[in-house]
Formats: structure tokens, C-alpha cells, sequence
């Protein structure tokens, strides 16, 4: 009876431990990425698009990409610098704090509106005036339409690619949400910026950057149109 209650305040103790060590990581990656707040946002929600959101980023692929940068796989002297100095223990602790981070939600893609030149309108007669709102009302539902569009596009390159041009569906990799695989580090894109999902796939398909396995979002992006990397990144930039 004694051995037995001894084995359990073993494990209880054993236990307690680990849950301390897995709260000090958290509080000690917010401590240690004071310095990434300038670009990622203080809990990892970047108010400039071309800086990627690293909150909510599954652990395994921020492990992953700061180890990348640091021996010079991937390129960026930027973040190389800052992950020169990383410890093994720094950058788990900093993945730890920003996966445990809420990544907040963008707002829909923005209306393409040709601007128009008012100057002048208040000397338009009435009828003229009615004409010019008539014609702007038509031209903003056409321009929701084309976003509509756009996003059904996206939607459907997500879910299942596109067999004619050869691009696998995202879904294999990403999930059927964005939330990414943790046990591959393949990275949750959902809630995303789509200028800097334009952007990497943009890197992908012209080379510029090919750290990943096998090449695999290279083959992926050199079929892609600009079209469909637009599409594809603002579908992606609004998922939940």
C-alpha cells in the first residue's frame, strides 16, 4: 500500500513538474520575443501584411523555420540575424509562446474601385448626378461580384487543386482549415495576410526560396497563375 501511494506522489509530482516547465516555456518565449515584436506584432498578429502572423503557428514548423534560418537553409538576412543567436532552448520557447497566441481574423479582400475624379460634380445637374451614383452603385456591385468570384476561385484551388495545370489541392498539406500538420511542420496558413501568402508563393515559384522537402511548393507554385496565387491567397487569408 505504501509503494503504491508512493507511485502516485511520484507521478502527481512528476506531472506537476512538467506542467511548470510547459508554463515557464510560454512565459519565457514572451520574454525572449520582445525583439520579434516590431514586426510580428507583440503576440504574433503583424499589423504590416508583408510581416507573416506567427500566432497560433503550430510549434513544430516555427522550431523548424528559425533552425532554417539560423544555419542559412532558407534566406533572409533579417531573421538569420536575429535567429544567429537563438539557443535550441530560445527558439522552443519563442515557437511555444507564439502557437499559444489567438491569430486574429482579416476582414474581407477589398473592393477594386477605379477611383473617380468628384471635382466638378456639384455644378452637374440634377439628372447628371443621378446618372454618375447609378453608374458607381453598378460598378461596386460588379466589383463585389469579382471578388465573389475570386474567392470562389481560391475555394476551389484550396479543396482541390486544379487537374489540367497539375497544382495540388492545399487540403493535403494545410487541412481542411488552414490549421496546418503539426506532426509534419507543415505551417497553418489560415488567417494569414494574402500580401505575404502572395508573396511566399511568389518566392516558391520563382525559386527565391526552396527549403521545403522534396521542393514540393515549388513543383506547386511555377504552375500557378498570378491569378491563381491571388485567388488562392485571399481565400486562404479569410478561412476560420
Amino acid at each position: 500500500m505504501k509503494k503504491s501511494l508512493l507511485a502516485v506522489s511520484i507521478s502527481l509530482s512528476l506531472f506537476a513538474m512538467a506542467s511548470n516547465v510547459h508554463a515557464a516555456s510560454i512565459k519565457a518565449g514572451k520574454d525572449k520575443s520582445a525583439t520579434c515584436a516590431g514586426c510580428h506584432g507583440e503576440k504574433g498578429n503583424s499589423l504590416v501584411s508583408m510581416y507573416p502572423k506567427l500566432a497560433s503557428q503550430n510549434e513544430e514548423y516555427l522550431v523548424k523555420t528559425l533552425h532554417a534560418f539560423k544555419d542559412g537553409t532558407r534566406n533572409g538576412p533579417m531573421m538569420s540575424s536575429m535567429a544567429a543567436g537563438l539557443s535550441d532552448g530560445d527558439i522552443e520557447d519563442i515557437a511555444t509562446f507564439y502557437e499559444a497566441q489567438k491569430v486574429t481574423r482579416n476582414s474581407l479582400p477589398p473592393l477594386e474601385l477605379e477611383e473617380e475624379d468628384e471635382e466638378g460634380n456639384e455644378d452637374l445637374s440634377e439628372e447628371q448626378q443621378a446618372e454618375l451614383k447609378e453608374k458607381a452603385v453598378a460598378a461596386k456591385q460588379a466589383a463585389q461580384e469579382q471578388r465573389d468570384a475570386m474567392l470562389v476561385q481560391g475555394n476551389d484551388i484550396y479543396l482541390n487543386g486544379h487537374l489540367e495545370s497539375e497544382i495540388s489541392a492545399c487540403i493535403a498539406c494545410h487541412g481542411p482549415t488552414g490549421e496546418g500538420n503539426k506532426p509534419a511542420a507543415f505551417p497553418a496558413l489560415n488567417g494569414q495576410h494574402a500580401d505575404y501568402l502572395i508573396k511566399t508563393l511568389n518566392d516558391y515559384k520563382e525559386g527565391k526560396r526552396a527549403n521545403d522537402a522534396d521542393n514540393m511548393m515549388h513543383m506547386i507554385a511555377k504552375r500557378m497563375s498570378a491569378e491563381e496565387i491571388k485567388a488562392t491567397a485571399y481565400y486562404i487569408s479569410i478561412m476560420k
